[in-house]
């Protein structure tokens, strides 16, 4: 079987998946693409906190210059501390349970098209009891009506 890296970008505020990608090597161009998918979506990301582990890749010096560049803090795990990337090995819990391991993947073309699905669902009709029984999405639409 073929190995996938996923990279997302998780709201803390709701759970919800911002931007990810998923590549067949873990590598930079996967990563900006995950920024550049976030950028495109909002207009200012001033004094965001964007936590990753401490993969090569978020150490790099063209990963943290384009944070800097659009006024995003970077927090980083500490060495072997799951806690701190509690939110994302959740998702990750999560996605396996409900999709990976619920279907067999003839490709991994297969598994990326379940996979963006999957995100879709997630994100808009998956309800979350710490969301009061709402979705991401409907939980972040319904905090900014008020």
């Amino acid at each position: 079987s073929e190995k996938l890296y996923l990279s997302p970008i998780l709201d803390m505020f709701n759970g919800e998946i911002i931007s990810y990608n998923i590549s067949r090597s873990p590598n930079l161009e996967q990563i900006y693409d995950m920024l550049d998918n976030a950028f495109a979506r909002f207009d200012c990301l001033d004094g965001l906190i964007l936590h990753s582990d401490q993969g090569w890749q978020y150490q790099h010096y063209g990963y943290r210059k384009r944070l800097e560049d659009h006024g995003i803090i970077q927090s980083m795990s500490r060495k072997g501390n799951c806690l701190d990337n509690a939110m994302a090995e959740n998702f990750f819990g999560i996605m396996k349970s409900e999709l990976l391991y619920a279907e067999k993947f003839e490709s991994a073309e297969a598994f990326i098209k379940a996979l963006d699905e999957y995100i879709e669902y997630y994100n808009n009709k998956r309800i979350k009891s710490r969301l009061k029984g709402k979705s991401p999405v409907q939980y972040r639409t319904l905090s900014q009506i008020g």
